[in-house]
């Protein structure tokens, strides 16, 4: 067992030495009261009555470390009382087993297996971390009357027209001003729209239990050291103010895209026609044959469409990349 202490001012190397705590509740110095529930997780409650509660998870993807660093130190920085805190927290590092090896996952994508889709792999060695994670956030929004909110931070595998963009998953729900203004004072500088549901770790969170959810990605992916955690001072401040129940946003502008067509990877004949150097949202014209697998043809369909996450590497069954065009004008207008 190593001291709370540690726990606290590197949330990061206590995770991955896989050791318990001393103790595992405290209070800080500024009255924030602590709770260690598990490996990776990490509960914070303020002195006075929250007004609202944010889950914030990094590491789904086990290679993806700035956001797994920046968090890190968003909790110290929540112990040494240097940032206030109003809302109930729970921080999550996700797929651990894979951060300790260097990896984006051991078996499976963590973040295709939630909404249940992790009982259908009982052999997979994620499977089990994904039941854990979605009955964790369930239990910490259970009962919540005030707002809740999912930021789920990533990192990308390539590059991108866009180098800090954010996801919101399909719901029922018209779409949020308060989550479009958080997004901006992010200084994000675009948002892609899902149209389905998938078995995202925010799609869960946002159906499961009804919480303002959205996948930040911040950059690109990069060993444990190497990350320039400068470049995401925007996002982290932005972050800071959401717990600390600062309403001040400032609107940057932002480009929204909308997803038209997912690209899947049928079996290993599948291929795909974009190179590996082609960054995120990069566009192309009506015509263009982008992929095919055996008598599947995927070509573009409208007069421009942007490739996102094209990935022929994926397991067949899975996506292979997202086809968006830009909606931006017509998004913002219908906010509520």
């Amino acid at each position: 067992m190593t001291s709370s202490a540690d726990l606290l001012d590197d949330f990061l190397a206590f995770t991955l030495a896989g050791t318990r705590p001393d103790r595992t509740s405290g209070t800080t110095a500024a009255g924030v009261h602590w709770t260690w529930q598990d490996d990776g997780m990490l509960l914070f409650e303020p002195s006075k009555q929250a007004t609202h509660s944010v889950l914030v998870s990094a590491g789904v993807h086990g290679d993806e470390t700035a956001s797994i660093e920046m968090l890190s130190r968003l909790v110290a920085d929540i112990a040494n009382g240097s940032v206030p805190l109003q809302s109930r927290m729970l921080v999550i590092l996700g797929n651990i087993d894979a951060m300790r090896a260097g990896q984006r996952y051991l078996d499976d994508d963590l973040n295709r297996l939630f909404s249940g889709r992790h009982a259908s792999l009982p052999q997979s060695h994620e499977a089990p971390r994904a039941a854990q994670l979605e009955a964790t956030a369930l239990h910490f929004f259970d009962g919540v009357a005030h707002p809740k909110w999912h930021i789920d931070m990533h990192t990308a595998i390539r590059g991108s027209v866009f180098e800090q963009f954010a996801l919101l998953p399909h719901t029922d729900a018209p779409l949020s001003r308060a989550m479009f203004d958080w997004l901006s004072d992010a200084r994000l500088q675009a948002v892609l729209l899902h149209k389905e549901k998938s078995n995202t770790f925010v799609h869960f969170t946002a159906h499961a239990a009804g919480a303002l959810a959205c996948t930040l990605e911040l950059g690109r992916v990069r060993p444990f050291g190497a990350n320039d955690l400068s470049r995401f001072a925007a996002s982290d401040a932005a972050l800071r103010r959401l717990i600390a129940g600062d309403a001040r946003a400032e609107h940057a502008p932002l480009r929204v895209f909308t997803v038209v067509a997912q690209i899947d990877k049928r079996s290993e004949q599948f291929v795909l026609n974009v190179a590996s150097d082609v960054p995120n949202f990069t566009p192309f014209a009506i015509g263009t044959e982008l992929a095919h697998d055996g008598e599947y043809r995927y070509r573009v369909s409208h007069d421009e469409e942007r490739i996102v996450f094209p990935n022929p590497k994926v397991k067949p069954g899975l996506r292979a990349g997202l086809m968006v065009v830009d909606t931006t004008d017509e998004t913002l207008a219908s906010l509520t």
